[in-house]
């Protein structure tokens, strides 16, 4: 499984992996035999993340630490670890935790790639570039600063820093391969960029799942230790590092057929990132081909893959494999020959091939994961609350709307799904209903029954909190500045309140919220679990 942050880096908010010197600095001193600009490395940085969610219950798939039976004797110790810093550390991981055990994951990874080393964990860009995902666990910085220093991990990390080379060294020849082999077909060399990177991190409690990060010219994919190593993940990650920069610096040309986008847009399962983005979508599409040029299909099996691509939405795959054919037999690098490929793009014909397309209905959404000690007693409010949170994980603001919406007309007083949908609201950049919704959670009767307009006082203090947060942030977005401070020092008032609702609170009260100064840029993501950053 791989989750993927979108592909083309203006496109979307985007993640930005480290300083410039920095991933230089690391490509030079891990590339396999001295390819520029290329590494596989473990990250210290990500190993004590992982350890952090280890001692708090991630369900990691320990199947993949049989080869580094260390690791798994750390995870079990972490396992049982009790302290001030550990106790602090389960308690924020259980408030923000996701209904998808992936996204959770895919949560501190992003942290991880965005952190600079131990014990300090400073990020390595501004507040205001920190990407929704890491913004919907902020506080756990300082949780893991105080985690570090009482789990010992500096030295945990040099008695099993050996452990990880090796497994390090297991992706070099792989990794190798797939630059060797990709560079050939394009008739490219890496060209040496300021910053230009591409690194594999390898983290055995990752397991299965692939996450791969770019911003810019920086590029990571962090992978597990499993037996199969995931060479199509990885080809298509640096497909993405050696491609991307061709539709953006082609742009114009690109967007001459953008309606194209209109058709593909009604795909049901075209992914949110490219429905209305079509620099993204033909970007994703030119890879895709590339890829089944790789693969050296035969006609009846490039057809049929043509056809998914196409049913699916990825309707620019099929011209592109023309173009990719003709590019075969001629002399120049891709950089100077994708001005031929996209030429070759007969708009016309392309719009009359797909007036009658017929798309493939959506995939069924998966069920929700619910902890294992709820599965057995998983009830509809729980499975549509979890797939208001996965929606909101996405960044879909309309369909976690919907969701949350309709939980509310069969309970109309439940608060997580009051929440949920002022979460939503905020995503949306409807400001005024959220503030209302937030009023609501924060208003509710101290005891006795709802009424049918008012929510019950929520059992988990979290939302109250995080709510009477929201509230002071958006007072102060309208210059109410005593109506702030009430909320946040309702906020800290809360009895049980999550450690970072708290911090949140307290930063309030010292300096009015500014979005600009703290890098919100008005939206957010998350769940009804955990907070939300306007």
């Amino acid at each position: 499984m791989i989750y993927l942050l979108s592909a083309l880096a203006p496109l979307a908010g985007l993640i930005l992996l480290g300083s410039a010197n920095a991933a230089k600095a690391r490509a030079q001193q891990a590339a396999p035999q001295n390819i520029s600009g290329v590494s596989v490395e473990a990250s210290p940085a990500l190993f004590a993340t992982m350890c952090a969610l280890d001692a708090a219950g991630f369900g990691a798939d320990e199947s993949t630490l049989a080869e580094m039976p260390s690791r798994l004797g750390l995870r079990e110790d972490l396992l049982k670890m009790h302290g001030p810093a550990t106790d602090a550390l389960r308690q924020f991981y259980n408030d923000h935790a996701l209904a998808d055990p992936g996204e959770t994951l895919s949560q501190y990874i992003t942290f991880a790639l965005l952190v600079g080393p131990p014990p300090e964990f400073r990020f390595l860009v501004d507040h205001e570039l920190l990407p929704p995902d890491v913004l919907s666990i902020e506080g756990f910085q300082d949780v893991l600063v105080n985690f570090f220093r009482e789990a010992h991990l500096d030295a945990r990390w040099s008695q099993i820093e050996p452990e990880y080379a090796r497994a390090t060294r297991r992706y070099q020849s792989p990794v190798r391969q797939i630059v060797t082999v990709t560079n050939a077909y394009l008739r490219e060399v890496i060209k040496t960029r300021p910053g230009s990177s591409f690194t594999v991190y390898v983290e055995p409690l990752v397991g299965n799942r692939t996450n791969f990060r770019n911003y810019g010219d920086r590029y990571a994919i962090v992978v597990g230790t499993s037996s199969q190593i995931p060479v199509d993940e990885i080809q298509h990650a640096y497909l993405h590092f050696m491609l991307d920069p061709l539709p953006l610096k082609y742009r114009d040309d690109i967007m001459t057929r953008r309606v194209l986008l209109n058709i593909a847009a009604r795909a049901p399962r075209l992914p949110v990132e490219y429905q209305n983005d079509f620099l993204a979508l033909a970007d994703e599409c030119l890879i895709k081909a590339v890829e089944l040029r790789l693969r050296r299909l035969g006609p009846a099996q490039l057809d049929a893959s043509l056809n998914d691509a196409d049913q699916a939405g990825f309707v620019l795959v099929r011209p592109f494999v023309a173009g990719l054919q003709k590019f075969e037999k001629a002399g120049p690098a891709m950089s100077y020959y994708f001005s031929d490929l996209l030429k070759d793009i007969d708009l016309e014909a392309e719009q009359e091939r797909l007036k009658n397309i017929r798309f493939a209905p959506a995939i069924p959404a998966p069920e929700p994961q619910l902890p294992e000690a709820a599965a057995t007693q998983a009830s509809e409010l729980d499975a549509w609350l979890a797939q208001g949170n996965h929606e909101i994980a996405l960044q879909d603001a309309a369909a976690a709307t919907r969701t949350f919406e309709k939980i509310l007309e069969k309970y109309p007083a439940e608060p997580r799904a009051i929440y949920g949908l002022a979460i939503a609201s905020v995503l949306g950049g409807h400001a005024a209903r959220a503030k209302d919704l937030f009023l609501m959670l924060v208003s509710a009767p101290a005891s006795g029954p709802p009424d049918a307009q008012k929510p019950a006082e929520p059992a988990d203090p979290g939302i109250l909190a995080w709510s009477h947060v929201y509230l002071g942030r958006i007072y102060d977005l309208e210059d109410e500045r005593e109506a702030g401070l009430a909320e946040y020092r309702a906020a800290i008032a809360v009895k049980g309140a999550p450690e970072a609702a708290r911090v949140a609170a307290e930063h309030g009260v010292e300096e009015a919220y500014n979005p600009r100064a703290r890098g919100n840029q008005g939206n957010a993501d998350g769940n009804t679990k955990g907070p939300q950053n306007p």
